[in-house]
This record gives C-alpha cells, sequence and structure tokens, in this order.
C-alpha cells in the first residue's frame, strides 16, 4: 500500500513542455506560460466529421434530458468544431450559444492541485504537510498529507451526496467550506491514506482551506494568481460566472420506474457556487475549458521536475488498465483531463499532450451523474482522433482503447428519462 507520500521522480515528456517566462511590471513579476501545444489548424473541421460529432452530442443531449450542450473539439492536424447545440430548456426557443458561460465542475480539482504545486515549488507548502498544519479545526487528520488530498488518497468521504438535495432546495444558500468538508468527514474512511482512490469532494475543499492559509490569499485569488492569469484564461474563475450569458442548469426529479422527469425539471442554475469551493466552484466558458484541459495536458503549469502524473492509481477498483487518477485528474488512455458534475451541469475536458488533441463539453443538466461527461468526451476523442489531416499535416496513428461506438452505446443504453406522459 501506498501509505507514505511517494518519492519524487520527474517526468520528462511533461517537464519538455514547460516553457516559463518572466515579464516584469512594476514590483510583480507576471508569469507567461506556453503550452506547448501542437499548431492548430485554424479551419473547420469537415462537414463529415462535424456530422459525427453532432450526432453523438445529440444522443448524450436526449440520454441526460439535457436540453442543450456546449462543445469543443480541437484537432491540431484537421481543425476544429465550437459550438452550441439546443436550447436553454425543455420548450424554450432560447438557442445555446457557444461562447455561454458554465460552473464547470471538477475541473476546479485540477486547478486546486496546480497551486499546491506551484506553492510547494516556490517552498510556502511541502506536500507532505499534514492537513493540520495548515487546517486547525481537523485534528484527526494528522496522519493525512496536502499530497494525499490532491491525488484522492486521503480516504476522506463526499459531501454531494448528503446535501446535493439542500443545494438544489435552497439555491441561494451560502455554504462555507468548513459546513461543506465536515459533512464528508462524518463519513467513515474505507482506506488508509496513501493506499487507493476514493472519490472525495471534501478532500479537495479541505485541500482549498489549506492553500488560503498558507499563501494568506482567497481561493478565489489563487486560481486567478496560478491558474487564469498565467493562461490568460479571461472567462474563469471561481465563484459565479461574470458574463449575463450564461447556461442554463437543469437537474431531473426522479419519477416512476427509477428514471427521471425529463420534461419539467429543476432550474438550478441560481445555486450558490459556494457548494462547490476548490472541489467544482470554477466557472469558464468552452474556450477556456479546451485551453485549460490542453495546459494541464502538457504540464504547462508544473513546475520542472515534478511528478504530478508518474504513479497513478486505477479511478475504481474495477476500472481498466488505461483508466487511472493522479494529481487531480484523469488519465485516459493516452488522455490527461477531468470531469464531474455541478449542480446543473455535467461537463468533462481532456486533451492528448503528445498530439494536441483536445476536447471540451458541457451538457446542462446533472441528474444522470458525471460518467455521461467522461463517455460523451472519450466518444468524442475516438472520432475525431480518426478525421484525416489536412493538406501538408499528418495525421498521427490514433491509439485509444475504445472504440466511438462503444460509448455512443453506453450512453444510449444509460439514458435517464422516463417516457413522457400521454
Amino acid at each position: 500500500m501506498r501509505a507514505q507520500p511517494r518519492k519524487r521522480r520527474a517526468v520528462a515528456a511533461l517537464s519538455a513542455a514547460l516553457m516559463f517566462a518572466l515579464a516584469v511590471t512594476g514590483c510583480s513579476a507576471e508569469r507567461q506560460v506556453d503550452l506547448g501545444a501542437s499548431p492548430q489548424e485554424d479551419v473547420a473541421l469537415a462537414d463529415g466529421s462535424i456530422e459525427q460529432l453532432q450526432d453523438a452530442v445529440s444522443n448524450a443531449i436526449r440520454a441526460t434530458g439535457s436540453s442543450g450542450a456546449i462543445v469543443g473539439v480541437w484537432v491540431p492536424w484537421a481543425g476544429s468544431w465550437v459550438a452550441g447545440m439546443g436550447t436553454q430548456g425543455p420548450g424554450d426557443d432560447a438557442e445555446v450559444t457557444a461562447d455561454m458561460q458554465f460552473p464547470a465542475g471538477r475541473i476546479a480539482r485540477a486547478m486546486t492541485c496546480d497551486v499546491l504545486y506551484a506553492a510547494a515549488a516556490e517552498g510556502k507548502v511541502k506536500l507532505d504537510d499534514a492537513v493540520t498544519t495548515w487546517v486547525a479545526s481537523v485534528p484527526a487528520l494528522t496522519d493525512i498529507t496536502l499530497e494525499q488530498l490532491c491525488d484522492g488518497t486521503s480516504g476522506i468521504g463526499a459531501y454531494g451526496p448528503h446535501l446535493t438535495p439542500l443545494f438544489l432546495a435552497n439555491p441561494s444558500r451560502t455554504w462555507t467550506p468548513r459546513e461543506l468538508a465536515s459533512f464528508g468527514l462524518g463519513e467513515p474512511r474505507t482506506t488508509e491514506p496513501g493506499a487507493a482512490y476514493r472519490d472525495s469532494d471534501a478532500g479537495y475543499v479541505l485541500l482549498g482551506l489549506a492553500l488560503e492559509r498558507a499563501l494568506g490569499m482567497s481561493a478565489a485569488e489563487l486560481i486567478d494568481e496560478y491558474v487564469a492569469g498565467p493562461l490568460d484564461l479571461e472567462s474563469t474563475r471561481l465563484g459565479a460566472p461574470a458574463s449575463e450569458s450564461v447556461l442554463q442548469g437543469l437537474f431531473a426529479r426522479p419519477a416512476k420506474g427509477g428514471k427521471r422527469d425529463c420534461v419539467d425539471p429543476v432550474i438550478a442554475t441560481d445555486v450558490s457556487p459556494s457548494v462547490g469551493y476548490t472541489d467544482s466552484g470554477v466557472s469558464s466558458d468552452i474556450d477556456d475549458l479546451g485551453r485549460y484541459a490542453r495546459a494541464l495536458a502538457t504540464g504547462a503549469l508544473q513546475p520542472e521536475n515534478d511528478d504530478r502524473f508518474s504513479d497513478p492509481l486505477p479511478a475504481t477498483a474495477s476500472a481498466p488498465s488505461w483508466y487511472t487518477t493522479a494529481g487531480g485528474a484523469v488519465l485516459a488512455g493516452s488522455l490527461i483531463g477531468q470531469f464531474g458534475t455541478a449542480p446543473g451541469y455535467t461537463s468533462a475536458a481532456f486533451s492528448d499532450p503528445e498530439t494536441g488533441l483536445t476536447i471540451a463539453v458541457v451538457l446542462n443538466n446533472s441528474s444522470g451523474g458525471a460518467g455521461f461527461g467522461a463517455y460523451l468526451a472519450w466518444e468524442l476523442a475516438a472520432i475525431a482522433s480518426k478525421v484525416p489531416a489536412s493538406e501538408g499535416k499528418t495525421a498521427p496513428e490514433a491509439g485509444l482503447p475504445w472504440t466511438a461506438e462503444q460509448y455512443h452505446t453506453a450512453i444510449s443504453n444509460a439514458a435517464v428519462c422516463a417516457a413522457p406522459p400521454e
């Protein structure tokens, strides 16, 4: 078992992608980050490829009870497709557009770990600091480190299953991070620290609290200083979307037969972003989400010689060998990214560090669960990986360990909506 913090090992493939430049403004230094990405063809994907991608998204919209989606697919050797599909709600004529902002779900986990690794490189924290070094109100966690919170190996439980009904019933209520974490801490630990991955939103909330204390800044300021600023993510912030153009979020109530009432869903757009904090409280738009996924995959924000993704663990007890997790991210085949839900939204973003293939998606219904975001992203990636190269370009060999058909079928078979009443 990995009960002790793992040893630091250099990862050459990721470190090679890191390029920092310092631009001095007044008395401060601002990092300018190069993503190290493959040059992107500045053209639209071919109509045939777009039709395949649209069919995949339409299938996911139906299966999840969503009314709309926003999608970005970037294929460096062939072009891109960025689009809004559907409408803002059932029976709503307002079309979804690609520039709308939305809660981006668990991508906040990866961003919070970006802050941790940068702060460790600056000597402001140590990865093996006990949680109690920085969060004094959790004396029982002396055996858990900041790195284990980032990796999801603390053994701490989750608050989402307990509190989501309350989030939807009282959307305007502001929740404190300690309130949220207490519900996860109230669950019994299932493993020793460092031994196995356990999905714990409470763990990432505690990590955010620790980093606030250690660096003397709010979590929102940390995300801006260490992630959004360096990557020029103008629409990305911890908190509610800054734009008035926001994708409406939905949640379908349980119906008879174990299905969901997708005809008359709860509007979840106004649920307070405090319910996610540094676990899932970041808002963004599709272009920023794709750009961040690319940076995460290439290690653009990672300090030199770190090994954040070098020793991943199975994402579930029965996960295939290609599906692992480490450093606040999910590793799926050659892709690195994250997926999950925020009340009203299901999202995912993945990128291949070698080819630059990048997928970002959001569906405006969260009642089907986080898996739909991953399944759709992986289906789109399988389609995009086989897109022919533009003239003068060379397409890389497709190497994903799944097919588009596999996840198209999985999404269809997992459809959550009950048949509408006659």
